[in-house]
């Protein structure tokens, strides 16, 4: 934003370098101003705002000139977590309101599930996958996407029933493996392996759990905290169980 400006003057600007006559500039700054609830503040300067209100002030200074793709880069990266989020919430509201397309580049991979209708993973400039936000984080196309959207567990594997048996990238998520004890049942549509719980993470909603198998390669693990408690979960470390999931959950990926 324009330090010397006021709020009114910074979200106008366009409009007044093209010249746009003073009675259409000032009703469609109150409109913008509406839009982003800011009203009553056109006569601050950005320094008697808070960081929420400058990055609406931003928004409505871009929005005022009726962009057809409007480009936010990492708009929300200086903001801190509980105004991120809130943030995400409003950005949405306001892009369903104007219907212009918004591309929003971050490298926070939740907020690119929160943000995005349609989802792109770039890799080194190379586009890896496109998508909705639920079709790439539950069917991703390479071991890149399983790994950089969300936690995702990489298992190297055979296709046994193909004529001849090739090598392969599994990728299971971490919420889709339930933790049992060794002598519960495993049904036929379920895969299971045995290993000892190497570390336990409480974090709050739920936990996170590093599980060694016996060929000495780690699985990550996330329960959610329904019924448990923290000295519960913590009282875990150590213990011998069985890791099991669901075959559809099993996604193949590429290299």
């Amino acid at each position: 934003l324009f330090p010397h400006m006021t709020v009114g003057e910074n979200v106008a600007y366009g409009l007044m370098i093209k010249k746009v006559p003073k009675p259409e500039r000032d009703k469609r700054l109150g409109e913008m101003l509406e839009l982003v609830r800011l009203p009553g503040l056109a006569g601050r300067r950005p320094s008697q705002l808070s960081g929420g209100q400058r990055q609406r002030v931003a928004l409505a200074r871009a929005l005022i000139n009726h962009p057809r793709v409007l480009l936010l880069d990492e708009p929300l990266g200086a903001l801190d977590l509980k105004l991120r989020q809130q943030m995400q919430i409003e950005l949405k509201a306001i892009q369903r309101q104007v219907r212009i397309t918004f591309v929003f580049v971050t490298h926070d991979q939740e907020e690119a599930l929160t943000m995005s209708d349609r989802l792109a993973v770039f890799n080194l400039g190379k586009i890896e996958q496109i998508g909705s936000p639920a079709e790439v984080y539950e069917h991703p196309a390479t071991a890149f996407v399983a790994g950089f959207v969300g936690v995702s567990n990489l298992i190297r594997g055979e296709i046994a029933q193909a004529i001849t048996g090739s090598a392969q990238t599994f990728s299971i998520r971490p919420e889709k493996i339930q933790l049992r004890d060794l002598g519960q049942p495993v049904s036929g549509d379920e895969y299971s392996v045995e290993g000892r719980i190497r570390d336990v993470i409480y974090l709050g909603m739920h936990t996170r759990y590093l599980v060694e198998l016996s060929g000495g390669s780690d699985l990550t693990v996330v329960e959610q905290n329904l019924r448990t408690t923290s000295m519960d979960v913590l009282a875990a470390r150590g213990r011998a169980v069985r890791l099991v999931w669901q075959k559809a959950h099993v996604r193949p990926v590429g290299n």
